[in-house]
């Protein structure tokens, strides 16, 4: 028997392409997704444990005030690193040095004004030069280090992205107006966030200190050790020096690699979870494929299987051959898959290392046991219970029906069942999506979802004569024959039909779900923009950091402007809890937001008291006239007393205060953002003098609210087009399936289309039977696909509705349209091989040897 499976494989490796193909692509995105997170992972470990060599020891104030990064720190405070501190440290016996360091975010501005970069890694520091004049942690390349207060230094990249060379000005930003620097010299920087697209500008130590902290004080002091010293004990000397009441944490170098290093396994283990996430849907996608296949290829050797049974084969033996014949195609293809993946996860790294992308560290290409095994394991499961069921309906055919030939059908008793068994399943996975809707469970949602969706594909075989009863009509009348022919052909073995739609159908399905969730969202975001927020222009950092308190002032005193509030958020100690008190304008913030008072008065925000949303209120049982006792981040304390409860927004929320009263408290936390109202509402040269009044600072943003829903909308299209690119395996794998299925269709109907062409059916008439019977089963799958997704999205909409306000599903037609034209066109596409197979048939030989 182990011969015979063999032979098999051999025999009809023709047909077993496709299943060959499907498995392939299913464990090359296994395989390509470990690859590529285990280099990855392998080069960031790397590129982190030479950012750290020579540190034996590192101190971090994590409560030092950084361009408003750290939140509810205390500046000023006695706890601080500051350069005594460093001194006394490099006074140890066992310490060879002991750099203080200070850090913040610093823009660099392209000679056109823009942002290098994205914001969010455009890192400052400072340079601190050796007895030689150099850094050995930034290397020069070229010029020399900042020496004062008008100089810096870049890395060589964003230099090179600006255009910019040593003598030349810069145009440099921190939270406020834009400095006009000296570029002195080029760095060589081993900082993963340069690598990844971000910059990296130097100053002498007193200016960073100006800029980020206070004079003398420090974020961090790393500690280089002498030959010889335990950096265990040197880390216990360290810590004896450290100021009392700070808020710091000391480390060995080692200890802080470590834990670098266990931070980008979580991160490539999120990574790579996800994206296995989409190898799983195309893996199941190809189940429908492989058991598709080994269900026909059982049918069509229905009389050579009879025979092994009539000459003493038992039905273990059947069943085994037919299983060892898949282990065979699947060792095969999750080998094919592994090499596919390895290049996959390759050109990956390549394309991500091109100019203006992510440019990853350098390292090996890893390929670890783990993943070999992983790959050829999956493969080889995912093929092998895919073929069990046909491999038992193998063994159960009796030794006479080799009297007989062709594919038995199903019988009438076993659709019934099958019939009972799917409604039963799908009217459960309904009941949990409405259950999972109105309750908010994202978990009940999910488990309907997974079981509305397989109650479907066991009633397909019956919603596809429904379906295609009301297709058909239509294309027999265009068509004539050929399209009579082609609704039988479908209807002819409605398993075989549903199987092949289903594949379809998982990925029109998510796709559908993941458009009607994001229009939705879009709607919800637009609306609530639009009668939320009344302000014209909104003023942010785009790295969502804090703005200088200069900025306010200076918008509020801009030409144009009528009205203008910053909101910052402030952390307070409520008892034992951290709340955050919005701090506003309370005379223009009515003109700025819509706030309407359900309790009390919006209006106690003059009189120095406290709003709060409903949100809040239901949450913590807050009413009007309740007096809360905090605690500021500076250690005064007050006390607050509610004035109203208004209705919850989209631009403010919690708790609302007047900044006048938060603001002496905030312990140098600057605003958010600042709201902006113009006299003649919003035009060019309003936004334009803002742009000025914040003195041209690359890193502000000045956003009208046409900007603000672009932005929202941008957020959430690039999030959706990542998701739809990674569905794109599964409906590739789909496609093969129609493929498949029309192509050993053909074969097995070979003697038919012998008599269809003897009786007069030309060439030109079976290519249209076979592309319109294509076409029905990929309608049948879009169908059903586009519906599930609706209803999907629906339920999907009710876990998230307290994240959106006055969110709704909405349904956009076109894209709906589009996916099921979508799945039509596959459909065509998919049939142009078998058709023309099928044309080019001799009808003489088809008819003696079918």
């Amino acid at each position: 028997m182990y011969r015979t499976a063999l032979r098999n494989v051999l025999a009809h490796k023709a047909r077993l392409l496709m299943t060959v193909l499907a498995v392939l692509l299913g464990t090359a995105f296994v395989a390509g997704t470990l690859v590529f997170t285990d280099t990855l992972g392998s080069a960031l470990k790397s590129q982190n444990a030479r950012s750290f060599t020579g540190i034996a020891v590192s101190v971090s104030d994590d409560g030092a005030v950084s361009n408003g990064y750290s939140r509810g720190a205390r500046q000023g405070d006695t706890g601080r690193l500051t350069e005594q501190t460093r001194q006394a440290i490099a006074a140890l016996p066992g310490a060879a040095e002991a750099r203080g360091v200070v850090s913040g975010f610093a823009g660099i501005a392209d000679r056109k004004g823009a942002l290098i970069g994205d914001g969010f890694s455009t890192t400052g520091t400072n340079y601190v030069p050796g007895a030689d004049g150099q850094d050995a942690r930034y290397p020069l390349t070229e010029g020399h280090g900042p020496l004062g207060a008008g100089e810096l230094a870049l890395d060589t990249r964003t230099a090179q992205k600006g255009g910019y060379h040593v003598g030349d000005t810069v145009r440099v930003a921190v939270n406020g107006p834009v400095l006009q620097l000296k570029l002195t010299g080029l760095l060589r920087v081993n900082d993963p966030r340069v690598a990844a697209g971000g910059s990296l500008a130097a100053f002498d130590t007193a200016t960073a200190q100006q800029l980020y902290l206070t004079p003398s004080q420090f974020n961090e002091i790393d500690v280089r050790a002498k030959p010889g010293t335990d950096d265990q004990a040197l880390l216990a000397q360290v810590r004896q020096l450290l100021p009392s009441g700070g808020d710091f944490t000391a480390q060995t170098g080692q200890q802080l690699a470590a834990e670098q290093d266990r931070a980008i396994n979580e991160s490539t283990k999120g990574l790579s979870s996800s994206l296995l996430v989409f190898a799983g849907i195309s893996l199941f996608v190809g189940v429908f494929i492989i058991a598709n296949t080994f269900s026909m290829l059982v049918a069509q050797r229905t009389r050579e299987l009879a025979l092994l049974r009539a000459i003493g084969a038992s039905r273990r033996q059947i069943t085994r051959s037919v299983l060892i014949e898949a282990l065979l195609v699947g060792l095969l293809a999750s080998a094919a898959g592994l090499l596919a993946g390895t290049g996959i996860a390759a050109g990956l790294r390549w394309v991500l290392n091109g100019p203006g992308q992510a440019n990853l560290p350098d390292g090996p290409l890893i390929v670890s046991p783990g993943t070999v095994l992983t790959a050829l394991a999956v493969g080889v499961l995912v093929t092998v219970l895919a073929a069990w069921l046909p491999a038992r309906r193998a063994g159960r055919i009796a030794p006479v029906a080799a009297m007989s030939s062709g594919d038995q059908p199903a019988s009438q008793k076993s659709l019934l069942v099958r019939n009972t068994i799917g409604a039963l399943i799908g009217a459960a996975g309904t009941g949990l999506l409405v259950l999972g809707a109105g309750s908010r469970s994202t978990d009940t949602v999910g488990l309907g979802a997974a079981a509305l969706l397989i109650g479907v594909f066991v009633l397909t075989p019956l919603l596809s004569r429904l379906l295609i009863a009301l297709l058909a009509p239509a294309l027999q009348r265009i068509y004539g024959s050929p399209g009579k022919l082609a609704r039988e052909n479908a209807l002819r073995n409605p398993r075989r039909t549903a199987a092949t739609a289903a594949a379809l159908t998982i990925g029109v399905t998510l796709i559908t779900a993941l458009t009607v969730v994001g229009a939705s969202v879009n709607r919800a975001v637009d609306q609530a923009a639009g009668t939320d927020l009344k302000a014209d222009y909104t003023v942010a950092m785009q790295n969502f950091a804090q703005l200088s308190d200069q900025v306010g002032p200076q918008i509020a005193a801009t030409p144009g402007v009528s009205a203008s509030s910053v909101l910052r958020q402030v952390p307070v100690q409520l008892g034992a809890d951290t709340r955050w008190i919005t701090g506003v304008n309370p005379d223009s913030i009515g003109e700025l937001t819509a706030l309407h008072a359900t309790a009390g008065s919006a209006d106690a925000l003059t009189q120095g008291q406290l709003l709060a949303d409903q949100r809040y209120s239901k949450e913590y049982g807050t009413a009007v006239g309740d007096v809360l006792a905090v605690t500021y981040p500076d250690g005064s304390t007050g006390r607050l007393t509610v004035g109203g409860i208004v209705a919850d927004s989209t631009v403010v929320d919690g708790l609302l205060a007047p900044d006048a009263l938060l603001a002496p408290h905030s312990a140098g936390q600057g605003p958010d953002k600042v709201l902006v109202k113009g006299a003649h509402g919003a035009d060019p040269a309003l936004k334009q003098a803002l742009r000025a009044a914040t003195g041209g600072n690359p890193l502000i943003s000045v956003k009208d609210q046409a900007d603000v829903k672009k932005e929202n909308r941008q957020m959430l299209s690039a999030a959706l087009n990542i998701m739809y690119g990674l569905l794109g395996m599964s409906v590739v794998i789909a496609v093969l399936g129609v493929v498949n299925t029309m192509a050993m269709s053909v074969f097995e109907r070979r003697r038919e289309i012998g008599m269809l062409r003897a009786v007069g059916l030309d060439r030109r008439g079976v290519r249209r039977m076979v592309r319109l019977e294509s076409l029905l089963i990929a309608l049948l799958g879009g169908l059903l696909g586009v519906g599930l997704g609706i209803l999907t999205a629906w339920a999907g909409n009710g876990t998230i509705a307290g994240s959106f306000k006055n969110l709704t599903t909405v349904v956009p037609p076109l894209p709906m349209l589009g996916f099921v034209a979508a799945a039509a066109l596959v459909g065509l596409l998919a049939a142009i091989w078998p058709a023309r197979r099928a044309a080019r048939l001799d009808i003489l030989d088809n008819i003696r040897t079918g």
